[in-house]
């Protein structure tokens, strides 16, 4: 049995299924005959080897990449073979799922400096002063 390694964990590859049709844009008689691109399936919610927290990371990571049914779509059609495709759209499918992955890094509070509130307290007074002159003068 073939695993993929995302991170520190092994997906088999019984779990991503493998499409190949015909690559779109130009090519000739090549591109209409030969069916070089390939499209990677995978339901991160079906597969065993995720915890439920990295699945509920990688749903909220991969939000915007699932479709309706929850299945991450990737395709490569750069190449004119189907195993160098195949081997890119690996890859990217990798690289996809290690930033799904990653942890959100923690922000750390940082004071704003002293010259810096001090620089924004004179430019509102500035500010304020440009406006009061603007209006009109009282005589009374």
């Amino acid at each position: 049995m073939e695993f993929v390694q995302v991170g520190d964990l092994f997906i088999p590859q019984s779990e991503i299924r493998f499409s190949a049709t015909r690559s779109s844009g130009p090519g000739g008689q090549h591109v209409n005959k030969v069916s070089s691109r390939v499209v990677l399936e995978f339901s991160p919610t079906e597969c065993s080897v995720f915890s439920d927290e990295q699945k509920q990371r990688l749903l909220t990571g991969l939000r915007s990449r699932l479709t309706k049914e929850g299945i991450l779509q990737i395709s490569a059609q750069e190449y004119r073979s189907q195993h160098a495709n195949k081997e890119l759209v690996l890859a990217k499918f990798i690289e996809i799922m290690e930033e799904a992955l990653r942890p959100p890094k923690k922000r750390r509070r940082t004071r704003i400096p002293l010259a810096a509130r001090f620089e924004r307290l004179q430019n509102k007074k500035h500010r304020s002063q440009i406006k009061e002159r603007r209006r009109p003068v009282n005589l009374d």
